[in-house]
C-alpha cells in the first residue's frame, strides 16, 4: 500500500523534514497492518441477559463549595465567567 505522508502532513498541518519521511511512512504501515490484523467482530449481542449490569442510583448531592471558590482557582475571569484559549478558527 502507498501512504502519501506528505499529502497527510499537509492535511493535519505538520512539517515533515525530508529525512523524517521513511520513518513516518513505516510506521503508517505499521499501525495499518495492525488494523488490518485485528478480528471482526460480529454484531450479535454478547451481554449475557440473565446477568445485567446494576447501575447506581443517580443522587445529587449538596456541595459546599462556592461558586467564589470555584473561581478563585481560574487563571483567567471575566464577568463571572472562566476564560479559556481559543481552540477553533
Amino acid at each position: 500500500m502507498d501512504i502519501d505522508i506528505r499529502h497527510i502532513a499537509k492535511l493535519s498541518r505538520l512539517k515533515i523534514e525530508d529525512s523524517e519521511l521513511a520513518g513516518y511512512e513505516k510506521e503508517m504501515s505499521d499501525i495499518i497492518a495492525m488494523v488490518e490484523a485485528m478480528p471482526d467482530i460480529s454484531d450479535e449481542l454478547t451481554v449475557d441477559p440473565e446477568n445485567a449490569m446494576k447501575l447506581r442510583p443517580d443522587i445529587i448531592g449538596e456541595t459546599k463549595i462556592t461558586r467564589d471558590e470555584i473561581l478563585k482557582n481560574a487563571p483567567k475571569i471575566v464577568a463571572g465567567c472562566v476564560v479559556v484559549p481559543k481552540t477553533v478558527d
